[in-house]
Formats: C-alpha cells, sequence, structure tokens
C-alpha cells in the first residue's frame, strides 16, 4: 500500500467515526417539539437579551458590539454579586456563619471572571475605540448604580453618588435603601459580638450611613482571632474569607485601570472624571482595614 493509499484510508476512517460520533449525539429521547414545553431560549430569554445591544456610532463600528457586550456581561455578573452579598447579609444576622461563607465564595468566583474578562476589552485598541466613543456622549461605567451598590454593600458609602440616579427612580431608592442598611462588614462584626468577643460599641453604633473607616478600638478583638485562629477557627476564617474579597475587588479595579490607561491613555472619562487618575484614588480605599492593619501587629516586637 503506497503512503497517498494509507492516507486515503486513515481519512476515511477518521470520517466515518466522526460521524458515527454525531450521530450518536441525536437520540431518540431528544426532545424537538416545544410548541407547548419551555424551551433553553424561553427559560433564559435570549430573545429579548439577544437583541439588547444597539450600537449607536454612524456608521456603526465593528468593534462597539465587543464594548457593548464588555458591559453588559459585567451588569449580569453585578446582579448576581449583590444577590450573594445581600443573602450573605442576611445569613449572617442569623447567625448562619458558614452559609455566608459560602456565598461569599461564589462572589470571589465571579470576581476572578470579572478580573479576566477585561482581557477581552483590552483587544480594543485606541485607534479603534477613538472612531466610536465620540458617539457614547456622557454614558459611563460611573453611572452603573449595581456597582455602586456593591460598593455602598462593602462599606464604601457616600450619600453623594445617590444624584447621579436622581432620574432612576428605582436605582435610587435601592441605592438609598443599602446607603441606610449595614454594611457585610457590619454584619459579620455584630455577629462577633453575639458570639461573644468584645467588640466595642464604636464598631457596632456606627452610623450606617458613613463609609467605613479604621477602628483602633477594634484591634485587639481581630488579633485575638488571628492569634489563636485554632481557637476561633470559623471567625478566623471569615476574617480571611473577606480580604480575598477585598484582595479580588482591589485587581479588578486595578485591571480596571490598566485596561482604559491601554485604551485611552491619560485622557478625561466620558462621564466627566479625570479618567486614569481618578481610578488610581480607588485603589486607596479599603473595605476591611483592620484585616490589614493586623498583619502588622502579629509578631511585632512588644
Amino acid at each position: 500500500m503506497t503512503d497517498a493509499s494509507a492516507a486515503r484510508d486513515s481519512t476515511a476512517q477518521h470520517d466515518a467515526e466522526h460521524g458515527r460520533a454525531e450521530a450518536d449525539r441525536y437520540e431518540e429521547g431528544i426532545v424537538t417539539d416545544f410548541s407547548r414545553r419551555m424551551s433553553y431560549s424561553s427559560y433564559l430569554g435570549l430573545e429579548q437579551l439577544l437583541s439588547a445591544q444597539h450600537p449607536v456610532s454612524t456608521p456603526e463600528h465593528h468593534d462597539e458590539l465587543l464594548f457593548i457586550v464588555q458591559h453588559q456581561t459585567t451588569e449580569l455578573w453585578f446582579k448576581l454579586v449583590l444577590h450573594e452579598l445581600t443573602d450573605a447579609c442576611r445569613l449572617l444576622r442569623e447567625n448562619e456563619l458558614q452559609p455566608a461563607l459560602k456565598r461569599i465564595a461564589r462572589v470571589k468566583h465571579i470576581q476572578r471572571t470579572l478580573t479576566d474578562q477585561w482581557s477581552v476589552l483590552a483587544t480594543l485598541t485606541p485607534t479603534e475605540y477613538a472612531q466610536f466613543r465620540g458617539f457614547l456622549g456622557n454614558s459611563s461605567g460611573f453611572q452603573s448604580w449595581q456597582y455602586r451598590a456593591v460598593e455602598f454593600t462593602l462599606g464604601n458609602k457616600d450619600a453623594r453618588m445617590l444624584r447621579v440616579f436622581e432620574n432612576d427612580a428605582s436605582a435610587h431608592e435601592l441605592l438609598s435603601s443599602i446607603l441606610n442598611a449595614p454594611t457585610l462588614y457590619d454584619e459579620f462584626l455584630r455577629y462577633l459580638a453575639r458570639a461573644g468577643f468584645a467588640v466595642p460599641a464604636s464598631a457596632l453604633d456606627r452610623d450606617v450611613t458613613q463609609g467605613y473607616r479604621m477602628n483602633e478600638e477594634l484591634m485587639p478583638v481581630v488579633r485575638d482571632i488571628y492569634e489563636h485562629a485554632d481557637e476561633h477557627w470559623s471567625e478566623y476564617e471569615a476574617c480571611e474569607e473577606l480580604v480575598d474579597l477585598e484582595e479580588n475587588f482591589q485587581l479588578w479595579r486595578f485591571r480596571h485601570l490598566k485596561t482604559v490607561q491601554r485604551t485611552i491613555g491619560m485622557k478625561t472619562g466620558t462621564g466627566g472624571s479625570s479618567g486614569v487618575p481618578f481610578l488610581q484614588k480607588a485603589l486607596d480605599i479599603a473595605f476591611f482595614p483592620e484585616l490589614y492593619a493586623v498583619r502588622t501587629q502579629i509578631g511585632a516586637p512588644a
């Protein structure tokens, strides 16, 4: 048999096997009639979801769809993050620490996806973005009420941000509600107090409408948890989960900054911000400052 004949026989065999594999995918029991059944598409609302992308550039720029899908996908993940964090707060109020940590663990996985997602937008070159950026007007990620809701829930509250949403009654109402509610960290500290830890009144009775700030009076409690982790393992684990949550958020912020810098350089943002310098400031914001400060204290000379 010649090499050419052998190659033809091998190809024919491969094609036959591929054909059998394809045929095996279509089993007799597979449902194909959805005239009266719920389908994958109807369950997910794909008709609405996939028709929700409306480029505004004229003529329509090829890369604007990427820009829209990137941000819509982010908003969908934010919706799930809020869903999980809200329930984590509820579970902490009900002293259900482990289920609350399960919610936080899921958020951590979502955060990794959100951070990796920036690499897709980073394929948009400055020249490509410049060709449709002007059509965006003043629309900006700064106006994402879900992002703001996540930040409020984690402790970075600022009542002035509500002004941005005065023309969106439902968003304004939700953010007002979160502004006046305890943060995830507040709920954790209240859980610790109910569990017998000497959490100071200054932490338990603080004005929850204000952004969380470092509380030196809380440091002995946090240090006790870390230095006696074997006795307080669940609380120690919770502290580390919160540190992971904050670190992931900071990585997302940093990746956002670098993607913006890569795409528009030092231009101002479409929403009126200073752009990169504005995003740089966010890297100094801490949600759970005592959980980082304790690392300086542990093992330090007396």
